[in-house]
């Protein structure tokens, strides 16, 4: 297990990352609704944009080491983009839960099935996806220009890929399945018999 650390040290630092996501998430809840410590509860959330923080000086600082650019590097592009996209939502969703588990909240609301407000929620969920995509490919081309040879930026382009067809296909089956599979419903008719 410590070679496979020492090999992929970034893969290590995005895992490690995740890890402590959900960890100063969980402390955060508990400190907000167990131990009704609100601001102790503010600082634990504040800490996770720090984790990104490291994770992108730690991948950066990486290839500006010399170390040769693969697929962990890639990998750390793209979950800083999701974190970005994601992150706040998650600690929202998750909030809201555990306040009406354990707290007394109200109900969160569930996520519209149907019409404009289902349409909406869709393209407002795309709208966060390109701001994944964006983010991670900044990352990624930032790390494409410390990349010194070209097979190297291949290697990084290629995760840009990826990511532009998670792009496309959440496109494709999120908002755009929703305009065309809520908008072809027919009204219902009365029987004319």
């Amino acid at each position: 297990m410590i070679d496979v650390i020492r090999e992929n040290p970034v893969a290590a630092l995005v895992v490690a990352c995740e890890i402590a996501f959900w960890l100063f998430l969980a402390a955060a809840v508990v400190a907000r609704y167990a131990l009704h410590w609100r601001r102790t509860s503010t600082v634990l959330l504040l800490c996770e944009p720090v984790l990104e923080v490291v994770l992108l000086v730690a991948t950066v600082g990486d290839l500006l080491r010399g170390a040769e650019p693969t697929w962990t590097h890639g990998l750390a592009a793209l979950y800083l983009g999701f974190t970005v996209g994601f992150g706040r939502l998650t600690v929202h969703k998750v909030d809201a839960w555990v306040a009406y588990r354990f707290a007394g909240g109200p109900a969160p609301e569930p996520r519209p099935r149907e019409g404009a407000a289902a349409r909406g929620y869709e393209w407002r969920l795309w709208g966060r996806v390109v701001v994944a995509w964006l983010v991670s490919c900044g990352v990624l081309g930032v790390l494409m220009l410390i990349a010194t040879q070209p097979d190297q930026r291949e290697v990084l382009a290629g995760w840009a890929g990826r990511a532009t067809l998670v792009l496309i296909g959440w496109l494709v089956f999120g908002p755009v399945w929703s305009e065309v599979s809520t908008r072809a419903k027919p009204q219902s008719v009365s029987a004319r018999w």
